[in-house]
């Protein structure tokens, strides 16, 4: 069986290291969902996307992982990787989650979910998927200190420590959320809370240092105590932001 070509010139991407693998999958993704790469097709190799994008082949390896946790590829040992029809996800499509509401809802569901992923990274993590997080969680901190927003990173950090449990569906459930993973995706918590910006986003770095030091001391009920933390407090600054926005309804 021959896979698809992707029918381009070379398309080298300038952007800094951890931030290849985005970068090939939104332009993967665009193809997909554009019908450009059809359902059951098989995708290039991984030589051909590292020659197509100027990337080296542990990048490749990160975007199709990202694209297995979205649901929209699956490997298949010793053939290749192949587009998957699209999926509902126990009916946890993006376009449905509209309201404040839908959010809190959603990380009620996450709360259940991430704590236990993170009880098991801590447990089964490896020292790459550590360096990784790692390099997340600084690109956070300069993220921040910009005065930019960190969202990319963060929906990373969590994507990794579901990655690290080794568990596909960990990755595939909370992969398909996507940016649902974070509130503040959707609306600007601090500010509607009337909270000072660099105050909140400190304390959300803090919340994700915590998770990620558990990790890597190996402390699965710390690991899981921190995460439980981090969404819980999520959870509370969304639900204040909701009753703010439902009193200047």
């Amino acid at each position: 069986m021959t896979s698809t070509s992707l029918n381009t010139n070379p398309v080298p991407i300038r952007s800094k290291p951890r931030n290849l693998a985005t970068v090939v999958v939104e332009h993967l993704t665009t193809r997909i969902k554009s019908d450009d790469l059809k359902v059951s097709e098989k995708l290039p190799t991984e030589s051909e996307i590292m020659q197509v994008y100027g990337v080296s082949r542990t990048v490749v390896r990160e975007a199709i992982s990202q694209l297995k946790a979205a649901g929209l590829v699956e490997t298949r040992h010793g053939i290749g990787t192949f587009v998957l029809a699209p999926s509902h996800h126990l009916g946890l499509q993006n376009s449905s989650i509209v309201t404040v509401r839908d959010v809190l809802d959603v990380l009620e569901v996450r709360i259940s979910l991430e704590t236990e992923a993170a009880w098991h990274a801590a447990t089964r993590r490896t020292e790459l998927q550590i360096t990784e997080l790692r390099e997340v969680l600084q690109q956070m901190r300069d993220t921040v200190a910009s005065g930019a927003h960190s969202v990319e990173a963060d929906v990373r950090f969590h994507l990794l420590i579901a990655r690290a449990t080794g568990n596909q569906y960990f990755m595939e459930l909370l992969g398909h959320l996507g940016h649902t993973l974070i509130p503040r995706a959707r609306l600007n918590t601090a500010q509607l809370n009337r909270d000072d910006p660099d105050a909140y986003l400190a304390r959300v770095q803090h919340e994700h240092e915590d998770i990620f030091n558990a990790i890597l001391r190996k402390d699965s009920e710390a690991a899981r105590a921190a995460m439980r933390t981090h969404l819980s407090n999520s959870r509370e600054r969304l639900r204040l932001a909701q009753e703010v926005i439902e009193g200047a309804g």
